[in-house]
C-alpha cells in the first residue's frame, strides 16, 4: 500500500522526510548494494507470483479444491499475485532508482492500485477468518450462512470496498487536500491528509485486523474445548477397562493438538500483524508529525507489507496435505501425463467426494477422534465440525 516517500536519497538529515523541498532526484547507493537488493526484491517478486499462480492453478484445476473456503483463498490468491505483477516491480524500481521516470499519472495509477490490491489482500484474510470461525464455532449454521450467494457476495465486497478507499480519492486528489508540501517532478509520493490516513487505515487494515482477532480467538477457545471434552470422554472410556497407561496417552496427544492448533493460529495471526501493522501504525502518525518519517522508514515497512503476499500461498496453502500435493502435482507436470484426472483424491482418504476444507488440517486429529466409533462427539455437531456441509 503506498504512501512512502521511497526515496533512497539521505545527503542531508532534512532531506530524509517528506517535510520541505526536496532536492532534484538521484541515488547515492554503492552499485553492489544496488544488485543484491535488485537481486532479493526480484525474488520476492517472483515467489508472490509463482506461489500465488501455484493457488490458483489449483483450486481452478482439481475438483476437490473447489470448495465456498477455497473461493476465498482463491480469490486471495489472484489479488496476491497481482500485487507481485502490477504492484512491486514499479515500486522496485521506484525505491532503488530513487527516481519515478513514467509519468505523473501513471504514479497515480499506480498508488491507486498498490492500495487497492494491498486493501483486497487484508480483507480476503479477514474473510477467511470470518469463515473458519463459522465452519468450526458454529457448524450446524454453517451451510446457511455461508451459501454460494453469500461467499460471492463477501468476495465482491472485498474487491468494491478496497476499489472505493483506492481509485476514488487518489484519482480524484481528495487524499491530498490540505496538504501542502512541494515535491519533484520526478518523485512518486503519495501524500495523504489526516481524513484519509485515518479512514483508510481502519478501513482496510484495522477493522479486518479485528475481524481476525475476534475469529481466531473464538476458533482457539473451540479447538481447547474439544480437546478436552475428548480427552475427558476417552479417559472415562480407558477407565471402564483399566487401561491407565491408554488414558495418560490420550491426554498427552489430546494436549499435543491443542498447541498444535495455538501454534498454527499464532503464526497466521503473528505474520500477519508484524507484516502490516508498522505500515499502518506510521501510515496513521505520519500526516501529525507534518510527514516527517524517515524514507527508508517508509521502504522498510511498505516491502514488509508486500512481503506478505507471498507468505500467504504457503500461510493459506502449504497447512493443507490437498494443497501440497496439488502443487507438487502441477510443478511436476502431473496433470500433464495421459490419464490425470481434475477428480484425483489429494487427500488420500476413504471419503471419496469429501474435501477438506482450508486450514482444516490444524484441527484434522481431533476430527479423526470425534469420528471414533463409540464416541459421544462422533454425533451430532461434533461430526460434522471441520467438514465442508454437503
Amino acid at each position: 500500500m503506498d504512501n512512502s516517500s521511497l526515496d533512497p536519497r539521505t545527503p542531508e538529515p532534512s532531506d530524509t522526510s517528506l517535510h520541505g523541498t526536496a532536492p532534484p532526484c538521484t541515488t547515492e547507493r554503492h552499485q553492489a548494494s544496488r544488485l543484491l537488493l535488485y537481486s532479493l526484491l526480484s525474488a520476492a517478486v517472483v515467489c508472490t507470483v509463482v506461489g500465488n499462480l501455484l493457488v490458483v492453478l489449483s483450486i481452478a484445476y482439481f475438483k476437490q479444491l473447489q470448495s465456498p473456503t477455497n473461493c476465498f483463498v482463491m480469490s486471495l490468491a489472484v489479488a496476491d499475485s497481482l500485487v507481485g505483477l502490477v504492484v512491486m516491480p514499479f515500486s522496485m524500481l521506484r525505491t532503488l532508482d530513487g527516481c519515478w521516470r513514467l509519468g505523473a499519472l501513471f504514479c497515480r495509477l499506480h498508488s491507486s492500485l498498490d492500495v487497492m490490491l494491498c486493501s483486497a489482500s487484508i480483507f480476503h484474510l479477514s474473510c477467511i477468518a470470518f469463515d473458519r470461525y463459522y465452519a468450526v464455532c458454529n457448524p450446524l449454521l454453517y451451510s446457511l450462512v455461508m451459501s454460494r450467494d453469500r461467499v460471492a457476495a463477501l468476495i465482491v465486497g472485498c474487491w468494491a470496498i478496497p476499489i472505493i478507499i483506492s481509485f476514488g480519492p487518489i484519482m480524484g486528489g481528495l487524499h491530498a487536500v490540505g496538504v501542502d508540501v512541494p515535491l519533484p517532478p520526478d518523485v512518486c509520493v503519495l501524500l495523504v491528509n489526516r481524513a484519509y490516513a485515518v479512514t483508510a487505515s481502519l478501513v482496510a487494515f484495522y477493522l479486518p485486523m479485528a475481524v481476525m482477532l475476534v475469529a481466531y480467538w473464538k476458533i482457539y477457545k473451540a479447538a481447547k474445548r474439544q480437546a478436552m471434552q475428548i480427552s475427558a470422554m476417552e479417559s472415562q472410556m480407558a477407565a471402564g477397562v483399566g487401561k491407565d497407561s491408554s488414558k495418560k496417552q490420550r491426554h498427552r496427544n489430546a494436549m499435543r493438538r491443542e498447541r498444535k492448533a495455538a501454534k498454527t493460529l499464532g503464526i497466521i495471526m503473528g505474520v500477519f500483524l508484524l507484516f502490516w501493522m508498522p505500515f499502518f501504525t506510521v501510515n496513521i502518525v505520519d500526516p501529525f508529525i507534518e510527514h516527517s518519517t524517515h524514507a527508508l522508514v517508509w521502504d522498510v515497512f511498505l516491502w514488509l507489507g508486500y512481503i506478505n503476499s507471498s507468505l500467504n500461498p504457503f500461510l493459506y496453502g502449504l497447512f493443507n496435505r490437498s494443497f501440497r500435493r496439488a502443487f507438487l502435482m502441477i510443478m511436476g507436470c502431473r496433470i500433464c501425463l495421459p490419464g490425470a484426472s481434475p477428480r484425483i483424491d489429494l487427500s488420500q482418504s476413504q471419503e471419496g467426494g469429501r474435501m477438506p476444507i482450508c486450514l482444516q488440517e490444524m484441527f484434522n486429529e481431533v476430527v479423526a477422534l470425534t469420528q471414533q466409533p463409540g464416541s459421544a462427539a462422533a454425533t451430532g455437531a461434533g461430526a460434522t465440525l471441520f467438514r465442508r456441509p454437503d
